[in-house]
């Protein structure tokens, strides 16, 4: 990969890390699934106007964006305002790429290799270490609530894949179009039609500012990004560098909202990010060690 591309990938990790605590900070004064509808409403409009729908059916497009915005931001928003930090709700979230894997393997019959077990193994010791951190930046409901919002990301992977599109991009566009009206109809349900004013009346600065970089850097520009980068290069080249995304999460919680990362939060994270190296990619990482092996094998 060019160092110019590198940079740009390792850009967005840092972006999709860092999101988590701009997150909290528009939850300061924002409802988590207003703050999650005014998002998506963002990432809509305008440019639904200039990207045709994607040529597949309108089912998948509309359960992606109801599963994407709000089985997964809505919910997610709501386990950081829980009480779940910003550094270890973006560590939990990864969790989704084992969802993913299972859920491969009950609907497309995808087999499950040793090092996927072995990977889900060692996560899951993180994630119990997670549950015994007392420091006042994990709850138990926090943890469930973005757990779940792993579960809908991976089903949204599902489908995005059922669908078959090329046109991912757009794909993205327009099913943000269908999160924004069932997100403001739950602060309705939980809050009443006072939510709307309430919302405009504590629209601060801040509020402002985690709204817009949650639409044009996160979601526009870092998918935009993203993708491209799929397109030139392999998917096992590209990918691995999505491993950074909880590490710049941890960092700016704890640059942000002086998050403590102690030793049992290091070991957790330690061990949830070498669970997805060990289940996503221990194959390759084994193949090119007996591949580089045997090349100074054959040089000696």
């Amino acid at each position: 990969m060019r160092a110019s591309h590198l940079l740009l990938a390792v850009l967005i990790t840092a972006i999709w890390g860092v999101n988590f605590s701009v997150i909290k900070l528009g939850l300061q004064s924002v409802d988590p699934f207003m703050l999650a509808g005014i998002r998506f409403v963002l990432c809509a409009l305008p440019l639904v106007l200039f990207f045709r729908f994607p040529k597949v059916k309108a089912s998948y497009v509309v359960a992606y964006g109801l599963l994407f915005g709000v089985g997964l931001w809505g919910v997610v928003n709501l386990g950081i305002q829980a009480g779940l930090s910003a550094g270890i709700a973006s560590l939990v979230l990864q969790f989704s790429a084992f969802f993913t894997i299972l859920l491969g393997a009950a609907i497309f019959r995808e087999s499950v290799s040793g090092y996927q077990y072995s990977g889900i193994i060692i996560a899951l010791l993180g994630l119990a270490l997670i549950i015994t951190i007392t420091d006042g930046s994990v709850t138990p409901f926090g943890v469930a609530l973005v757990i779940a919002g792993a579960v809908s990301w991976s089903v949204a992977n599902i489908v995005i894949k059922k669908s078959g599109t090329k046109e991912v991009f757009s794909f993205l566009v327009w099913s943000s179009l269908f999160s924004p009206i069932p997100l403001f109809l739950i602060g309705y349900l939980q809050h009443g039609a006072d939510i709307y004013a309430r919302t405009l009346a504590q629209m601060s600065g801040t509020a402002i500012f985690s709204i817009l970089f949650q639409v044009y850097p996160t979601t526009i520009f870092g998918y935009w990004i993203w993708n491209s980068l799929l397109k030139t290069y392999p998917v096992s080249t590209v990918a691995p560098l999505s491993l950074l995304v909880p590490v710049f999460g941890l960092l700016g919680s704890a640059l942000i909202f002086d998050e403590p990362i102690g030793i049992v939060k290091g070991m957790a994270a330690t061990l949830i990010i070498l669970g997805l190296a060990v289940g996503l990619y221990g194959r390759q990482l084994v193949g090119a060690f007996q591949g580089s092996r045997q090349r100074d094998a054959s040089h000696s």
